[in-house]
């Protein structure tokens, strides 16, 4: 009896050690990292779709402009209908292709809403309209908090990928399977910068 108990109290020992291992090993610290990284890309795309957004309002009051502007209208008309149809999962995180086609996408979508927005400004009447500048204030504000919610990503990737590489918690990431995260990156010099939509109103 005592024998069994020994044993019972032995087994209890082993677990708990066993368990100290795992969580000194990230077992549990890299999918919790891992998720906190996800939950700032879903951020991200919350902010490229609000961007997404406001273009539709953005060439309603452009099409007052100049017949030559129609081109630039449609090539964000296009750059958002490309934007918006390439989607990047949580899944997708670790995939250096399917991440660099999305920042393409959402570069030239931000490229071309700064080419509208300054061809517009050459119209006094278009730059006079409150809708007009209700909307590039709007823009300007979309801008910053993608910005930042690239910025929040970013670090969490980073942490998460600092997890997955270094020891002891690199065995509990390889025991799991994990990957390191892509960063999101600027694809064009200046990408990751907000452009400057104030304009002289």
């Amino acid at each position: 009896m005592t024998l069994s108990n020994a044993a019972r109290r032995g087994r209890t020992v082993l677990v708990l050690a066993g368990a100290m291992a795992l969580a000194a090993c990230g077992f549990n610290s890299v999918p919790t990292k891992q998720e906190a990284a996800k939950a700032k890309w879903a951020d991200v795309e919350a902010a490229f779709q609000e961007r997404a957004n406001l273009v539709p309002n953005l060439a309603a009051v452009a099409k007052g402009a100049a017949e030559q502007e129609k081109s630039i209208l449609v090539g964000v008309t296009e750059a958002r209908a490309k934007a918006t149809s390439i989607q990047v999962t949580a899944e997708d995180l670790d995939d250096p292709a399917k991440m660099e086609q999305f920042q393409q996408a959402q570069a030239a979508l931000g490229a071309n809403i700064g080419r509208l927005l300054a061809s517009v400004e050459a119209y006094p009447d278009i730059k006079s309209n409150t809708n007009y500048q209700m909307l590039q204030s709007q823009l300007e504000g979309q801008e910053n908090r993608i910005r930042v919610a690239i910025r929040d990503y970013n670090g969490a990737v980073q942490d998460y990928n600092t997890e997955v590489r270094t020891f002891p918690s690199m065995i509990g990431a390889r025991l799991r399977g994990a990957e390191p995260l892509v960063p999101y990156k600027s694809v064009t010099p200046g990408a990751n910068v907000a452009p400057d939509l104030q304009g002289k109103l």
